[in-house]
């Protein structure tokens, strides 16, 4: 294995640090509202060496969702260990870590429209290679759970996988816990029963 120089060292370490900052600042701010001079600033780097890494602010945001589907394809991977575990369990579990994500405030937040970005996402295969890695195993989960009477099965698999990656970035967490009345933990499953039981009175 070859060796890697303390030049790469130092860049990796820099590009860690400003994809670090722009998922900060994206589940903080929002991408609309995050500005590349502002993770410059954060990093205590200047512009200029900051596009040396990323081409623009669209990249920035790439590279942070490449790095959110790292870490919960790392976690799907975990729990698909436990194969006693039934799938709306897996999933529920799955939910439970990205809705604890979000109220760590390390999902970003992005916005359902704007073209460009939607633009460079399509066109980054390393994003768009693990979003259907993603979606084909919580898609296997959520078929075996309706075959086995866990999940309605007159629901479209694809609603309930849009339903849980919504379940990522809602905000009813943050305004739950805006309130103090809940521990984060009581946010997350109040939300997970809300969703996974339903409204109707028990």
């Amino acid at each position: 294995m070859s060796k890697v120089s303390f030049r790469d060292q130092v860049l990796r370490v820099r590009e860690d640090a400003i994809v670090s900052s722009v998922n900060r600042l994206l589940a903080e701010k929002g991408f609309d509202q995050m500005t590349v001079d502002e993770v410059a600033a954060d990093v205590g780097i200047a512009k200029a060496s900051l596009y040396k890494h990323f081409v623009s602010k669209e990249a920035l945001a790439g590279a942070a969702m490449q790095r959110v589907l790292d870490k919960a394809l790392a976690e799907v991977e975990r729990l698909g260990n436990d194969k006693a575990a039934p799938a709306d369990a897996q999933l529920k579990a799955v939910a439970r870590w990205a809705m604890h994500e979000q109220l760590a405030g390390e999902m970003p937040s992005l916005p359902t429209q704007n073209s460009a970005l939607r633009a460079a996402l399509a066109a980054s295969t390393d994003y768009v290679d693990r979003l259907m890695q993603l979606s084909e195993r919580l898609g296997d989960w959520i078929m075996a759970a309706q075959a086995a009477g866990r999940i309605a099965a007159d629901l479209p698999p694809e609603l309930v996988l849009y339903t849980l990656y919504a379940r990522a970035c809602d905000p009813v967490l943050a305004v739950l816990k805006s309130t103090g009345k809940y521990s984060d933990e009581q946010v997350v499953e109040l939300v997970l029963r809300s969703w996974f039981d339903g409204l109707a009175a028990r």
